[in-house]
């Protein structure tokens, strides 16, 4: 008998990954298909196993080809775009790689709101420009001392609030539930948190629950002197609403690396000097992504030789 089938899904395979799960199982790749759907529909029903990341996910349009499916490996903590409840209700194990990225999502989230405080960008392109010697820059704010809230205090909102200590910052969070032995003020009302903090950090899950969570009345609430940084999902914040709040000072500043329709932008931004844009690189960091891809491998690996894996997602959790 030969090695089981792995359809991947996306590009995020990289050379190491490759290495290891060709050892174990016959690869295709779905990006390298003429056409997808009719070659899903050909041999879709021969794949057992599936590796894809948080962007591709597997959407309803491939994953009706699929009736034979057992594990799907996410390389990626978010899992937005797999439908996880209907899968654990079929059966289907769906699995992601949490906690090994946790440290380098703080550090981005934290580099966006220096970033943006300090106008990193701005005056790296003063000095670049050569037009220094006509005048300073103008002053920036610092960063000490401030009130943040975070949307979202899981294990990388925790990491960041540790990190925040360094500032003198005054911590608060808005989740579903109070956490236990977390010293940090609660908040259940989104909005009077919003109103209440300086700084509020976006680090919380996509998906239905969260789509536009952070809408007008938030950023209104931040006001015109409060800065939003966004390091969870695009999708969280009214993407349309923000560039207006933005444009007309009714929010102050934004740190961004993500957005609802990556890689589309909206162009409103790119010429906002309190803005400061990333191209989602929250966990890009060599160290980071190959500790994410051993964990994707891992958890293919294992459910083929024992039918457990080490990091199930929350739905898929006790199969």
């Amino acid at each position: 008998m030969g090695n089981p089938n792995l359809l991947v899904i996306g590009g995020g395979m990289s050379p190491p990954m490759q290495a290891a799960l060709e050892q174990k199982f016959t690869i295709h790749q779905l990006a390298k298909q003429a056409d997808e759907q009719a070659w899903l529909a050909a041999n879709g029903a021969d794949m057992t196993y599936v590796l894809t990341d948080g962007h591709w996910g597997v959407r309803p349009d491939v994953m009706k080809h699929l009736p034979s499916i057992e594990v799907i490996s996410c390389y990626g903590v978010g899992y937005d775009n797999i439908d996880a409840a209907d899968c654990a209700g079929r059966g289907i194990v769906v699995t992601h790689t949490p906690n090994v990225l946790n440290a380098e999502v703080a550090n981005t989230a934290l580099m966006l709101w220096l970033a943006t405080s300090r106008r990193l960008v701005r005056d790296d392109r003063l000095v670049r420009s050569g037009k220094w010697p006509e005048g300073n820059a103008a002053l920036t704010h610092s960063i000490d001392d401030r009130k943040v809230g975070i949307l979202g205090l899981g294990r990388i909102g925790e990491e960041l609030a540790r990190r925040l200590a360094v500032f003198n910052a005054d911590i608060s969070y808005h989740s579903r539930n109070k956490k236990p032995d977390v010293a940090y003020r609660y908040y259940d009302s989104l909005l009077d948190m919003a109103r209440d903090v300086d700084v509020f950090f976006c680090i919380t899950p996509g998906g239905a629950a969260t789509h536009h969570l952070v809408n007008r009345d938030v950023m209104d609430a931040l006001g015109p002197d409060g800065t939003l940084i966004n390091v969870g999902r695009g999708t969280v914040v009214d993407e349309v609403e923000l560039v207006k709040a933005l444009q007309d000072g009714r929010l102050g500043n934004a740190g961004l690396d993500v957005f609802e329709k990556e890689p589309q932008v909206p162009a409103a931004l790119f010429e906002m000097d309190q803005v400061t844009l990333l191209p989602h690189v929250g966990s890009a960091t060599v160290e980071t992504r190959a500790a994410m891809g051993n964990l994707a491998v891992e958890n293919l690996t294992q459910f083929l030789a024992n039918k457990t894996v080490i990091s199930p997602v929350p739905e898929c959790q006790g199969m």
